[in-house]
């Protein structure tokens, strides 16, 4: 009897511990998108560099910005 007294105490101490609060998967996923801004903008300045003065180039490189924009 003592034996699954232990057992389900480590598996509720395994199951608080494991379990992520709201406010951590929120923290994860706000992490992630800005994340993925920064390489949406290092991948637009990457693009502006390649395109040099091309303009038609610099309009399609506005795509990364764009998108970066839409992830505030």
């Amino acid at each position: 009897m003592k034996s699954v007294y232990i057992f389900l105490l480590t598996l509720l101490v395994g199951l608080a511990l494991g379990c992520a609060s709201p406010q951590d998967k929120a923290y994860t996923a706000q992490e992630k998108v800005h994340k993925e801004r920064l390489k949406l903008i290092d991948e637009y300045q990457k693009c502006l560099k390649k395109a040099g003065s091309d303009k038609t180039a610099v309009e399609a490189c506005d795509s990364y910005l764009k998108a970066a924009e839409a992830l505030k």
